[in-house]
């Protein structure tokens, strides 16, 4: 990625820059697989130790709800301590999450098993926030592409995550995904020490201060497209995934199939970060969010065709395209909303937003799944994509384009 010497103020040394892109780059790669191996196993280990059917797929919901719960705690942390002491607490969740899960997977434990999954998503709260420490003390122009640059470490973690489960479920028969659980301990501690290595400017007074009110920075249309874009494009892709894993079972296609639909799925939501921020930077990030909005809603109408594998995976497959226009391009826009001493407040609430947005589509996924089976999941998330289209109507996309 090409850098800005750091001649203006607030700017980075080049190498500098280089250096953590590169190392937030990595520690995605690892700690993104943190979501996969639950997303991967949390359904089916719910089904096997819940109390209830309708409770499989508690444990991911409760992995988002453990990403809203600690967004504003770990934005407050970065702000008054500085970004590393955020992924530090990260580091430590991560960890946790592993020893939790494979503890309650040998017991049997489902209440523990959803501690470990609300600790997971307490790390992939922290993880997310990698994509904007790569933008801080990088040029304005460049951040879309530092932002995209660090997301596209989610191939590896495509790859990582599902190899991980395949690899390690069986290698203790008796307690089936307790070696996995294990071994994502590990990862995320090797994530942890690449990202020691991170340099990034200290919170200023300015910064403590916070600037602006929220309320303020909140009214703008464009904060307003970004955080609906965002929360939405999110939401669904949550609300897809979380169900597929287990519709496939139910379906008695084999869990390794499920873990090949992932793995495509996760590459296909981080691949096109190559390429996301020029695409940004030519075409507007409105103009990138709503086509991806569009391609998840194509999502939802190739699912419509089967439940046979090939239409899983494609389905799969569109759907984290999608998602990395509509996040991506959100993200982009909220980079233009506020000034440099209150991003870690805005972008807190963008992602308090986004994630509590996907509480309701996680918890909802579930039991909507077992009441009425996959085809109604799929036609579900055609209405929140109407909405969203809707107050991009009533803002005016004229408006907010420029």
């Amino acid at each position: 990625m090409e850098s800005v010497s750091a001649d203006a103020p607030g700017l980075l040394p080049a190498h500098v820059q280089r250096g953590n892109i590169w190392r937030l780059t990595v520690a995605q790669a690892l700690a993104g697989a943190n979501s996969v191996v639950v997303y991967a196993t949390g359904a089916i280990i719910g089904a096997t130790l819940a109390p209830a059917p309708v409770l499989a797929t508690l444990p991911i919901s409760l992995f988002v709800l453990g990403m809203a719960a600690s967004i504003l705690p770990a934005g407050l942390l970065a702000r008054r301590h500085g970004r590393r002491a955020a992924f530090q607490m990260g580091t430590g969740a991560g960890v946790l999450t592993g020893l939790l899960a494979m503890v309650a997977v040998v017991l049997g434990w489902f209440w523990l098993f959803c501690l470990a999954t609300f600790c997971g998503g307490v790390y992939a709260a922290v993880v997310l926030s990698f994509r904007f420490a790569a933008a801080d003390g990088v040029a304005p122009r460049q951040r879309p592409r530092a932002l995209s640059f660090v997301m596209a470490g989610g191939i590896a973690a495509g790859v990582v995550g599902p190899q991980l489960v395949s690899l390690t479920m069986d290698l203790w028969p008796v307690h089936r995904f307790a070696v996995t659980f294990l071994m994502q301990a590990v990862v995320a501690a090797v994530a942890g020490v690449i990202l020691s290595g991170v340099r990034v400017p200290p919170p200023s007074a300015a910064e403590r201060a916070g600037g602006r009110p929220l309320a303020v920075i909140v009214a703008q249309p464009r904060f307003i497209v970004a955080a609906v874009c965002g929360a939405v494009s999110y939401m669904l892709m949550n609300f897809l995934m979380t169900a597929a894993p287990l519709a496939m079972h139910l379906c008695g296609l084999p869990q390794t199939s499920a873990n090949l639909g992932l793995q495509w799925h996760v590459i296909a939501m981080y691949a096109p970060s190559f390429v996301t921020g020029r695409l940004i930077m030519r075409f507007g990030a409105v103009r990138i969010a709503v086509i991806g909005l569009l391609l998840i809603g194509g999502a939802s109408a190739v699912g419509l065709g089967g439940e046979t594998e090939p239409y899983f995976w494609a389905m799969l497959i569109v759907l984290g395209l999608g998602w990395n226009f509509g996040f991506l391009g959100a993200s982009a826009m909220v980079l233009d909303t506020h000034a440099p001493e209150e991003k870690t407040r805005v972008q807190s609430l963008n992602d308090f937003i986004v994630f509590g947005v996907m509480v309701a589509g996680s918890f909802s996924s579930g039991g909507i799944l077992s009441a009425y089976g996959w085809h109604s999941v799929l036609t579900l998330s055609f209405l929140p994509l109407a909405l969203v289209l809707g107050v991009l109507t009533v803002l005016g996309l004229r408006r907010i384009f420029a």
